[in-house]
């Protein structure tokens, strides 16, 4: 892993990093020493590691609790370049969205080409991230709505260092099976008039998690209108699950 050097502001260190071909940053609170929960942030599609809604949870989850959080560029977004097969789904699947139409198959098409690289890289990223001595091999979080549910669906039910997982804005669809193998405990996030995830693909997913313990946190609006109050939320219950 290569690291830049680090930056602060208001308490929080920011260093990008280089694992192979995988760009990311690690946040962690200034002066940090010895081991301490890590949450992992996968992002939306067509976004990146340093989306604006991901650095303002890290900083949030890093000023008030004093956890490490990483995140990295999916395959295909951000630094990295993007493939010939990804490339042709986004293009139908924004000429599908401009004609009107229903695009929800290619999403999921496109999750379905990133998740098994996704997961390998993220395994990868977390045991290189544990052997730092400001991290260390303490609990693990994983956060992620949208595609960051996609890609973290199969993650979460792989990684058995994962202990909590706050996931949402996604169905069911193709990812039924895989929610089945998850155990830990789930905080799922849910817009109830959500333009792009039917409701009830949305609840068929929260009701296909094996976990004993779950939850669901359904908020009026769309896609994008998850309430700036369920960073708190999510922030309560990693603490409550990772110490």
């Amino acid at each position: 892993m290569r690291f830049n050097p680090r930056t602060s502001s208001d308490g929080v260190t920011e260093q990008l990093f280089t694992l192979d071909e995988i760009p990311g940053v690690l946040w962690t609170p200034e002066d940090a020493a010895g081991p301490r929960p890590l949450i992992l942030m996968g992002h939306g599609g067509g976004q990146h590691k340093k989306a604006p809604g991901i650095v303002a949870r890290a900083h949030h989850f890093v000023a008030e609790s004093g956890f490490a959080v990483a995140a990295i560029d999916a395959p295909n977004h951000g630094e990295r370049p993007k493939g010939e097969e990804f490339a042709r789904i986004v293009t139908e699947m924004r000429g599908r969205a401009a004609a009107g139409e229903d695009a929800t198959a290619l999403v999921l098409a496109m999750h379905s080409l990133l998740a098994g690289q996704a997961v390998a890289e993220w395994q990868a990223v977390l045991t290189v991230l544990q052997q730092l001595d400001h991290v260390g091999a303490g609990p693990v979080g994983y956060w992620g709505m949208s595609m960051g549910c996609g890609l973290g669906v199969p993650f979460v039910a792989a990684e058995p260092r994962v202990g909590a997982a706050v996931l949402g804005l996604l169905g069911a669809t193709t990812l039924a099976e895989t929610a089945a193998r998850i155990t830990v405990p789930v905080q799922f996030l849910l817009q109830w008039d959500d333009e792009l995830v039917p409701r009830a693909e949305g609840l068929a997913l929260f009701d296909a998690f094996a976990s004993a313990e779950k939850t669901l946190h359904a908020n009026p609006g769309k896609h994008g209108d998850l309430p700036r109050f369920e960073i708190d939320s999510s922030l309560r219950f990693f603490a409550r699950h990772l110490g």
